[in-house]
């Protein structure tokens, strides 16, 4: 019985040293990690916006096939029609067409500077993918290369 009432007054816990010093690598280790889990919602809310482009674009192909090739009579409500997942951009999401072209631009909810990316497919049929993002670079769009993605 002694031995065991040494051993219990021998063990004392932690110093305020020690304690500080697991508060400090504690605190140190948020301050890296924080900012980064941040970053990664940005380019979540732009790879969602530039999802929602594709989206909406693959509905004005399905829309000119239903009315004869001609993108003329394809809005936003009826692409919506056809895509109802398209609803959950709101007013994030605009469509402009003309006979044999069209542009989807789609607003990504990052930020109060938000990224812009569009999709533009031309009367000869190309498609070119263009983004604006102020003058920073986001969400996989370079300011100074001529915003692409």
């Amino acid at each position: 019985m002694r031995k065991l009432t040494e051993r219990v007054q021998d063990e004392r816990g932690f110093t305020l040293i020690e304690l500080l010093v697991v508060i400090l690598i504690i605190g140190i280790l948020a301050a890296i990690a924080i900012p980064s889990f941040l970053n990664q919602r940005s380019k979540g809310n732009d790879a969602e916006a530039k999802s929602t482009a594709v989206t909406a674009a693959e509905a004005m192909e399905t829309c000119a096939t239903d009315n004869n090739g001609s993108y003329a009579s394809c809005t936003l409500a009826s692409i919506q029609a056809i895509e109802p997942t398209l609803n959950d951009a709101g007013a994030r999401l605009s469509v402009s067409s003309g006979a044999s072209n069209y542009t989807v631009t789609v607003t990504s909810n990052r930020d109060s500077n938000a990224a812009v990316f569009s999709l533009v497919r031309a009367a000869n049929g190309t498609t070119t993918r263009g983004c604006q993002t102020g003058s920073a670079d986001k969400g996989g769009c370079s300011a100074q290369s001529g915003g692409s993605w």
